[in-house]
């Protein structure tokens, strides 16, 4: 954040964005793998999805907040404050993130085959279909903030009312019970089903898009909680960075995908 606030011309942009990078991919995975080991150190193992789903939800609507105070901070007082709010705030998850305490190691789930073994194919079936689900809200998400929309108040809001659509939908996952690769693979299909119809329809691109963002909040808070039950100790902070992995791969192959079928229509 100091490189995004103080670098100056390209070469301060590359080192700022190669910064956050390298934060992004050390936390990706590690995040989820610490409070699900946490979990099991203090008996709560079946309390993970609740927690995760919970968190996902806070966090999403905390973003949404951010977003509108940060606009607020630099309209009144300049970008320098926005990037001094934004510098503090790390600042303060840095001092917060030092002062915790690492759980001790949790046991093996069954079939994981030993702490020397990574992600298995069972984790990939229970990857792969939220993967497909994210590109395709990212590519219909693209689509209804390019669909002509002018007013930058307006795409604000529009913005956020997807992001607040995807914390329901992590709040929503938190009071069902265990989901698997099979319903996992129906969401997806739901969500393919719901970008056809804001495909034929196009009255019907913001609220399809609602719905695939409240079915990504969904799904993700499952996905997490299956990965974590099935992966060996050693293995959950690499398969859960692998599936972050994974949904920017399809979204890297979905968006260009999306442009040209809006181009088309």
């Amino acid at each position: 954040m100091i490189w995004c606030w103080l670098g100056e011309g390209v070469p301060g942009l590359v080192t700022a964005t190669v910064l956050v990078a390298l934060g992004d991919a050390f936390r990706s995975g590690a995040d989820a793998a610490l409070v699900y080991r946490t979990c099991h150190a203090l008996n709560r193992e079946d309390e993970f999805q609740a927690i995760e789903a919970r968190a996902n939800a806070v966090e999403l609507g905390a973003l949404v907040a951010l977003v509108l105070a940060g606009g607020f901070i630099v309209t009144t007082w300049g970008f320098a404050a926005g990037w001094i709010a934004e510098t503090a705030s790390c600042g303060a998850g840095l001092l917060i993130a030092l002062a915790m305490i690492e759980p001790p190691p949790a046991a093996e789930p069954q079939g994981t085959g030993g702490p020397a073994r990574g992600p298995s194919i069972a984790i990939a079936m229970v990857v792969l279909p939220t993967g497909l689900l994210v590109a395709i809200a990212s590519a219909a998400s693209f689509l209804a903030q390019t669909g002509g929309m002018r007013d930058a108040e307006a795409l604000t809001w529009l913005v956020a009312m997807f992001t607040l659509a995807e914390a329901a939908g992590s709040m929503t996952a938190g009071c069902v019970p265990r989901m698997g690769a099979g319903g996992l693979a129906t969401l997806c299909l739901l969500g393919a089903g719901c970008f056809g119809v804001s495909m034929l329809f196009a009255s019907a691109t913001v609220p399809m898009v609602l719905v695939l963002a409240f079915l990504t909040g969904f799904a993700e808070p499952l996905r997490a909680s299956a990965i974590q039950r099935m992966a060996a100790d050693t293995a959950r902070a690499r398969a859960a960075s692998l599936a972050n992995a994974c949904d920017m791969v399809f979204m890297l192959i979905a968006l260009p995908l999306s442009a040209r079928l809006w181009g088309r229509r």
